[in-house]
């Protein structure tokens, strides 16, 4: 009898084992995936305005904004901008393509 209870206990472990590793498999199920560009826009072209925007020097107001920052609304608008292209660049994935 207790051969026995050992042998069901080390099978339930191998259970219990298999179904977490499925469980840690199964953790992109819920991934979305990529999000569509819109027409007309590249992972390229977004990239060159964010990189337009850097020169211009967003960056700083950026973080200014961050931080609470009343801004221009010029420099607002940038920082909307940055945002929305950066938004777009991380939802499409462009980052690890």
């Amino acid at each position: 009898m207790a051969r026995t209870m050992a042998t069901v206990l080390k099978g339930l472990a191998a259970a219990a084992a298999v179904a977490v590793l499925a469980g840690c498999a199964d953790g992109d199920a819920y991934d979305p995936g990529a999000a569509p560009l819109a027409a007309g826009q590249t992972c390229g072209s977004i990239r060159a305005e964010l990189d337009r925007l850097d020169r211009k020097g967003t960056k700083p107001k950026v973080e200014a904004a961050s931080h609470g920052k009343k801004l221009s609304a010029a420099a607002q608008a940038d920082v909307d901008r940055y945002y929305y292209l950066l938004n777009q660049y991380l939802g499409a994935r462009c980052h690890v393509m």
